[in-house]
C-alpha cells in the first residue's frame, strides 16, 4: 500500500509502486482502437508509463501533452499514457489535441494493472482510479526510473524522467 494526497487529503493505493531495479510486471492494456497491447509487444525497447487518473482533468491532459512533446526527441522509446478512461474518450482527446507521439491506453479491462503497479486508489474521492506516477522500463524489463507523485494534482518530474531515458541511450542499458 502506498500513500498519496489529493488536495492535501491522504489517499491509499493497493499494491506497491515499482522501485528502480525491479522487474516490470507484464500487463495488458487497451488502445483507443480497442486493440490489446502487452509489455512483451515492446521487447527490447524502452517503455515509459505515464499513469494518471483521467484525461478529463487539466493536470492529466497536460502530462499527456508534455510526454507527447518529449517523445518527439526520443529514439526507440514508447510512451504509454495509462488511465481507466474508455478508449472512446482517449481517441477523442488524441484527435482534439493532435496527440501522435504517445499511445493513450486504457486499463478499463485490466483488473491487475493498477494493483501490480501500486497505483489503484482504494479510498478518497478518486477511489477506483489511478494515482499519478511515471515508470520507465528498459529493454530488459527493468525499472530504471519511478516516481509516484505525492500530490495527485501535481505534474510528474519530466526532467528526471527524461534524464533516465537519455541514460539508456548513453550507456545502452
Amino acid at each position: 500500500m502506498e500513500t498519496v494526497y489529493l488536495k492535501g487529503k491522504e489517499c491509499h493505493t493497493m499494491g506497491t509502486f515499482p522501485m528502480i531495479g525491479d522487474k516490470a510486471c507484464s500487463f495488458t492494456l487497451t488502445t483507443s482502437t480497442f486493440h490489446e497491447i502487452d509489455l512483451c509487444d515492446y521487447r527490447g525497447r524502452c517503455v515509459v508509463l505515464n499513469i494518471f487518473p483521467s484525461l478529463d482533468t487539466d493536470v492529466c491532459a497536460m502530462s499527456v501533452r508534455r510526454f507527447n512533446e518529449m517523445a518527439t526527441t526520443l529514439d526507440d522509446v514508447v510512451v504509454l499514457c495509462v488511465s481507466k478512461d474508455l478508449p472512446f474518450a482517449a481517441s477523442r482527446f488524441c484527435v482534439a489535441e493532435g496527440i501522435e507521439n504517445v499511445e493513450v491506453v486504457s486499463a478499463f479491462r485490466s483488473l491487475l494493472f493498477g494493483r501490480q503497479y501500486g497505483v489503484e486508489l482504494i479510498d478518497g474521492t478518486l477511489a477506483g482510479l489511478f494515482a499519478r506516477g511515471v515508470v520507465v522500463i528498459d529493454g530488459n524489463r527493468r525499472v530504471i526510473y519511478s516516481q509516484l507523485v505525492n500530490e495527485i494534482t501535481e505534474e510528474p518530474d519530466y526532467k528526471k524522467c527524461y534524464d533516465a531515458i537519455k541514460m539508456i541511450d548513453s550507456y545502452g542499458l
